[in-house]
């Protein structure tokens, strides 16, 4: 347990960056401070670790008062990630992550068996571990961060915006890594986050910040959009926050999976357009896997790759609402493909269908 007990940060010209904090991030959870730039965010997050000395109030670790602990070994209690990785440049990828281990008095042996480890955990190749911090992409990098702040086995982490410095692609892939990494592992972290659709997330509950450093509300992501405290957590939670939250509906089975026609890639024209159904057909590899949509008018000989088209994202059978509404809306047929867990199709819906099954069960379980 991480807890804010009446934490203030003031700054000699009189600018108040945090104002009368109380806040507690539960042992095992992710806790994610949100809000806009100003907000002390940041400046919460490294009181925690002593970066910066609160003015008055106390931060507790598991009951213990951080103002009384040695500030070095407090550090050493707490995995931190930032934005940038923060790698050594001059160490290998398992130097950099045995580093921590090897301060703490571990052999050198021992250390870089445990980084091997966790350069695999963190969704990385055994191979990098000879690589240097340049050799690798940013969202790489970032795997590395992890696993360093990781290395230690900490009870604790803080990390300050840690996948904000890469392109979308790379921070979804991120974000879902280290969401099964944390079911794994079970942490006590708090994580500092811009992105309201990242702490919606990620977060176990989220901390929304008012400029000036003050707590409009702390709840669950679903709470916090069906249940917004006041008019500024609305605004800043956003206006689609009725869609956000089917992100927390399990569809369980509400939804009726409709059959779809299939061709495997290689199929004739003349196949695709006798089992087309309107002007589109879902054509799907030898394992039944969706590769995408195709238009036989278009076609002259065979499918290729080359008329598929790819804006459909299916959406997994044990997935939420938003997905499977999403899944619908964003192909081409109108048809979101829908798959089992192993990415095989077990058929199609509509958003029609969706919506009829959002109205008839306004109560659907809970995907938390």
């Amino acid at each position: 347990m991480i807890k804010f007990e009446n934490v203030t940060k003031a700054y000699p010209d009189g600018t108040v960056a945090v104002d009368g904090l109380n806040l507690e991030a539960p042992t095992g959870k992710l806790t994610i401070l949100v809000g806009p730039s100003g907000c002390g965010k940041t400046t919460s997050l490294r009181m925690i670790n002593r970066l910066i000395e609160p003015t008055s109030g106390t931060i507790y670790l598991d009951d213990q008062p951080t103002s009384g602990m040695d500030a070095a070994l407090l550090r050493r209690r707490i995995g931190y990630v930032i934005q940038h990785a923060g790698l050594f440049p001059h160490k290998t990828i398992v130097d950099n992550v045995a580093t921590m281990p090897v301060l703490l008095g571990e052999s050198r042996q021992k250390a870089r068996i445990k980084a091997l480890e966790l350069i695999e955990r963190v969704g990385l190749p055994a191979s990098f571990a000879k690589r240097y911090p340049w050799q690798l992409s940013g969202g790489q990098q970032q795997r590395v961060g992890v696993a360093r702040a990781l290395a230690s086995d900490p009870a604790f982490m803080l990390m300050d915006e840690p996948f904000s410095a890469v392109d979308p692609v790379v921070r979804g892939q991120l974000q879902d890594e280290f969401l099964r990494l944390q079911r794994e592992i079970g942490k006590t972290i708090i994580m500092v986050t811009h992105d309201i659709d990242e702490a919606l997330k990620l977060g176990d509950q989220v901390a929304v910040m008012r400029v000036g450093g003050k707590l409009a509300q702390m709840a669950s992501p679903s709470e916090l959009l069906t249940s917004p405290a006041d008019e500024f957590v609305a605004d800043f939670v956003g206006r689609d926050r009725g869609y956000r939250s089917l992100g927390f509906t399990k569809t369980a089975g509400a939804v009726a999976i409709g059959e779809e026609a299939v061709i495997q890639l290689g199929a004739s024209a003349d196949e695709a357009r006798a089992k087309a159904s309107g002007a589109w057909v879902l054509v799907v590899d030898g394992s039944r896997k969706p590769l995408g949509w195709a238009q036989p008018e278009l076609v002259r000989g065979e499918v290729t790759r080359e008329h598929l088209n790819l804006s459909g994202i299916p959406a997994v059978v044990s997935g939420t609402m938003r997905q499977l509404l999403d899944a619908a809306l964003s192909s081409p047929s109108r048809r979101g493909v829908v798959v089992d867990e192993n990415g095989e199709l077990i058929g199609t819906v509509t958003a029609t269908d969706v919506v009829k099954a959002i109205e008839a069960e306004p109560h659907l379980e809970t995907a938390r």
